[in-house]
Parts: structure tokens; C-alpha cells; sequence
């Protein structure tokens, strides 16, 4: 049993899986919800910091490169995208609002990752970024346990 805690906690730190994988992957193996739920938020948000304190400076390194060059400009601009689509929906006082739906709504693309990365590329303060991906990872998580629930219960899978 620990090892598929274990296993739901490293795929929720996976890029585009996250936590809305994670959670799926728990509900599959029908643990329980509630500790699936802080196992997938906290390894989710593991990665957090080091994205937001190294992940810009790494690709913008890494964008000039042969090889890696397209892949991290790739991700530059996903990031840039998000951010400035953020950004302009919200202005800068409802930043901190969009940018935990935009964490919070399981919709491809928009987990921590991407937030935390836009985040940082509009130069939002970390303790601010902190807490509007972590109430955006919780609310995703939440959302996505109960579309788990019924799905297990109306498809009996």
C-alpha cells in the first residue's frame, strides 16, 4: 500500500501528469481519497521553488543550445504565453486570482508547473506565486478526486 502512495506522490511531480494524473492513478488502485489527495498535492508542489528560482535562467540558457535549443524555447514561450494570457485577463492586482485558477482548473497545460513558470516570468513575488499554485494544485486536486469518485461509481471502474 505505501509503495502506491509512494508511486501517486513521484507522478504528481511529473510534468503534464501532476497531480491530475496522480489522482487517477490513486483512484485506480482505490486508495483513499483524502490521503491520495495531500500525498499528490505535496509531491506537486516539491518542485515548486526550484521552478520558480531556476527554471528561467536554465532555458534561457538552455534556448541557444544545439539540440535542447527548440525544446526550451518551447517551454520559454508556453510559459511567456501563459503568463502574458494571465496577466492580461487579470491585470496585475487580480494576478494572484487567475493564477490560482489557472492552477486549479484541470485543463491540460495550466498545472504548477506552467503557473509557476509564468509565474516567475512575470517577476510574481515567490511567496505570492507560493500560495496562489498551492490553492490552485489543492482546488485541482479536489476537483479531480471528485471526478474520479463518480466516474469509479457510475462506470464501476
Amino acid at each position: 500500500m505505501f509503495e502506491k502512495y509512494l508511486l501517486c506522490f513521484f507522478i504528481s511531480m511529473v510534468p503534464m501528469i501532476e497531480l491530475r494524473g496522480a489522482i487517477l492513478f490513486a483512484a485506480g488502485w482505490e486508495l483513499d481519497y483524502l490521503h491520495a489527495l495531500w500525498v499528490c498535492v505535496l509531491g506537486n508542489m516539491l518542485p515548486m521553488p526550484f521552478i520558480y528560482l531556476f527554471a528561467r535562467k536554465v532555458l534561457t540558457w538552455g534556448a541557444g543550445r544545439p539540440y535542447i535549443g527548440k525544446f526550451f524555447t518551447l517551454c520559454l514561450k508556453k510559459g511567456e504565453r501563459g503568463g502574458r494570457k494571465l496577466e492580461a485577463r487579470a491585470g496585475k492586482g487580480g494576478l494572484f486570482l487567475a493564477l490560482l485558477l489557472f492552477v486549479g482548473i484541470p485543463v491540460p497545460g495550466t498545472g504548477a508547473w506552467t503557473g509557476t513558470l509564468a509565474a516567475s516570468l512575470l517577476d510574481m513575488e515567490f511567496k505570492s506565486t507560493t500560495i496562489a499554485v498551492s490553492l490552485g494544485v489543492v482546488l485541482a486536486g479536489i476537483i479531480m478526486s471528485i471526478i474520479s469518485i463518480t466516474g469509479v461509481h457510475i462506470f464501476g471502474l
